[in-house]
């Protein structure tokens, strides 16, 4: 018998009872997935693609992408003009994460797992960097979940940081359904609490109108504005069939991706566009922002537990693929372990986060854990439509796919070369590449790796045998 991804011997994953397990068994099932990253078998299904858009609706309604939001202002953009850069930037990140979404239904596997397919036993890199990615992201979102519990509760920031790490430990620990269920419930109790944020802003502030740049420097500002609010929601496509490995076969794929762009979409943009129009409310602090906001008392305590919750739905995604990427790197930890492993490292960077510049540290981070992502998106897009082009509209069997041996080594080149490429595009408070520079600021980055890696990996992969 075939194994799934058995080009060699470090990919044969059914063998390892490690990545194997108890699934969920029905919605509501609420019991801890023991289960890995093993291929959902298609008699263990269930689900729909509505919930699909709360799964990705609910994670994002956190300060972290308020406090993003604000970054647009801070370059000296007008309201309009940085809202107009976060709608083209969520957009074009969110329709490569709903595209790649759609594979977990045909194939019952995630998203890494799935990446074994172009990249062999090459997948330890983009392995690699998605889980230190997830600790990062655990990061950039505790630290703003934990500053709202540690003010709710009268804590200091250190253990408010500390509950919250364990609590999203405990989500990603319980998988895939428990978090599906939260994320629904989460969609709606998070809404109200944004939508009260929202009203308060409109009576209580009033944004920015005149922008501080002009010419030039207004549009790289404007890149550099699109840019990071691509870099939110192109940072799900690396987890994007993991909370699509357990819907049937049968599923419409176009409902699936729709549902995702619509989750991705609506969530960015409005908690952006909320920092945009607070921008002058929202600073390093923004958990005592929102409680001054909100007047403080019973409402600002509603603000602060939103707060702290959003953090919550959001990092137990994070750590759940986390544990994912790092059994795809071969790591025989069992997924709970694993996941909980991901919460307990985030910990000591949050802390790092918030002993000096937050917003430097904060957009740096933010940036630094994508770049290698356009590079990865279009090396397994271009796999994957080799793939199903082969089969003339048959259905992908990952078993037969994997049997076909294949050089590894294409796939990790143009992935290196991608980034390569990138570099000079990259701004950074750490790093501001010479075309950055020349190009007044503005990241083309993302852009370039995603191009280059296309060039490069495209006429490798015709070449080979389908």
């Amino acid at each position: 018998m075939s194994l799934p991804y058995a080009q060699d011997r470090h990919t044969a994953v059914e063998a390892q009872p490690a990545f194997d397990g108890r699934m969920p068994t029905a919605p509501g099932d609420l019991r801890i997935e023991a289960h890995g990253i093993a291929p959902v078998p298609e008699d263990r299904r269930y689900g729909g693609p509505g919930r699909l858009f709360t799964v990705w609706f609910a994670p994002n309604l956190t300060m972290t992408g308020v406090f993003t939001g604000t970054v647009g202002i801070a370059l000296g953009l007008d309201f309009t003009t940085a809202l107009a850069a976060v709608v083209l930037g969520t957009l074009v990140g969110a329709a490569p994460t709903a595209y790649l979404g759609t594979w977990g239904s045909q194939t019952g596997a995630g998203q890494l797992p799935l990446a074994r397919l172009a990249f062999g036993r090459g997948v330890v890199l983009p392995g690699a960097l998605q889980w230190l990615s997830s600790i990062a992201w655990d990061a950039l979102i505790g630290l703003f979940g934990g500053d709202a519990l540690a003010q709710l509760c009268g804590w200091p920031f250190w253990l408010g940081v500390l509950v919250m790490m364990a609590a999203q430990g405990a989500l990603g620990v319980l998988g895939y359904e428990v978090i599906h269920r939260l994320q629904t419930v989460m969609t709606f109790a998070l809404a109200a609490a944004f939508i009260v944020l929202a009203t308060k802003l409109l009576h209580g502030v009033q944004p920015v109108t005149t922008g501080s740049v002009h010419g030039a420097d207004r549009a790289g500002a404007f890149v550099l504005t699109c840019t990071i609010a691509l870099s939110l929601a192109l940072s799900w496509a690396p987890y994007a069939s993991d909370f699509s490995r357990y819907l049937p076969r049968t599923t419409s794929r176009p409902r699936m991706f729709w549902c995702t762009l619509l989750g991705i979409g609506a969530s960015f943009v409005a908690v952006q566009a909320l920092g945009l129009w607070g921008a002058s409310v929202f600073t390093d602090q923004t958990a005592r922002g929102i409680d001054t906001l909100l007047g403080g008392g019973a409402l600002g305590a509603f603000g602060l537990l939103s707060v702290a919750l959003a953090a919550l739905c959001s990092n137990a995604m994070n750590d759940y693929s986390g544990s994912l990427a790092l059994q795809t790197m071969g790591v025989r930890l069992p997924r709970p372990v694993a996941a909980a492993l991901a919460a307990v490292l985030g910990f000591p960077l949050v802390l790092w986060m918030h002993a000096a510049d937050t917003t430097t540290r904060f957009q740096n981070v933010l940036l630094l854990v994508g770049y290698w992502i356009p590079a990865f998106v279009a090396i397994v897009a271009v796999d994957w439509t080799v793939r199903a082009r082969s089969r003339n509209g048959s259905p992908i069997d990952l078993a037969d796919e994997s049997s076909r041996r294949q050089p590894w080594w294409p796939a990790p080149t143009a992935f290196v070369l991608g980034f390569a490429a990138a570099t000079p595009f990259m701004n950074t408070s750490l790093y501001v590449g010479p075309a950055a520079d020349a190009l007044h600021g503005a990241d083309l980055a993302y852009g370039v790796a995603f191009l280059v890696a296309l060039a490069v990996y495209t006429p490798l992969r015709l070449r080979l045998r389908p």
